[in-house]
């Protein structure tokens, strides 16, 4: 059973980091994109950034430049380094496995809130 679970949310003041771990287990994802969205109240779903199986990265251009997302195949892990945060970085961040065997998958999200 496929089960993704985020951690390393929290409250951090504007200007602040944070890393987010995405720890993927019930099967072998190093073939697989997978990626960061996040939904802020009353708002969609949104991209934060994906990343293929050979390591290349996409982003929103809202985070370009401060949030970085990156992958160890060995832990079955994807990260997502987030620098310079702003208050409307803040949402509930869901990891994603996508297209494992023609599904996708989410984890079940962690809360970023920026705030002084």
């Amino acid at each position: 059973q496929v089960q993704l679970v985020e951690s390393g949310g929290g409250l951090v003041q504007p200007g602040g980091s944070l890393r987010l771990s995405c720890a993927a287990s019930g099967g072998i994802f190093s073939s697989y994109v997978m990626g960061w969205y996040r939904q802020a109240p009353g708002k969609q779903r949104e991209l934060v950034a994906v990343i293929t199986s050979g390591g290349s990265t996409n982003s929103a251009d809202s985070v370009k430049g401060r949030f970085t997302i990156s992958r160890d195949n060995a832990k079955n892990t994807v990260y997502l380094q987030m620098n310079s945060l702003k208050p409307e970085d803040t949402a509930v961040y869901y990891c994603q496995l996508a297209r494992y065997y023609g599904m996708d998958y989410w984890g079940k999200g962690t809360l970023v809130t920026v705030s002084s």
